[in-house]
């Protein structure tokens, strides 16, 4: 079964500084504990997709207008102070290893290498509808 594992980032309730002020060691650290991850992932076969994201200043947040054309607005909101950092897409044989993953992931370092902590999500990726749909 696949999972699809969403690590979010809010502002609110953390206890460490935005990365922009962590130092360039503290950064290295994270960086390399995520390259860490994906290797594991990908030398234990559960590895399907992972990928950083842009932060909210690139978010776009894109509607239908009422003739079909795009409306876009810039997103997150600010007020929110959450958005998604990044994601993975794992093949898991049970639910419990996309938990354990994610309790993993969650341990990423950061400044003076203490754990994050960030709430991972942990998402069933569907299947498709049966063809006689």
């Amino acid at each position: 079964m696949k999972y699809m594992l969403l690590m979010q980032f809010s502002a609110a309730g953390t206890d460490f500084p935005g990365i922009d002020t962590w130092s360039p060691e503290e950064i290295r650290a994270h960086i390399g504990f995520m390259q860490e991850v994906n290797d594991k992932l990908v030398s234990d076969g559960e590895m399907v997709d992972g990928q950083g994201l842009g932060g909210p200043a690139q978010v776009r947040i894109v509607r239908a207008g009422t003739d079909g054309a795009p409306v876009v607005t810039e997103g997150p909101f600010a007020e929110t102070k959450e958005f998604l950092a990044g994601y993975w897409v794992v093949d898991c044989d049970t639910p419990d290893r996309a938990v354990q993953i994610a309790a993993h992931i969650s341990t990423a370092p950061g400044p003076g290498g203490r754990p994050l902590n960030m709430p991972i999500e942990v998402h069933p990726v569907m299947s498709a509808p049966p063809v006689e749909l």
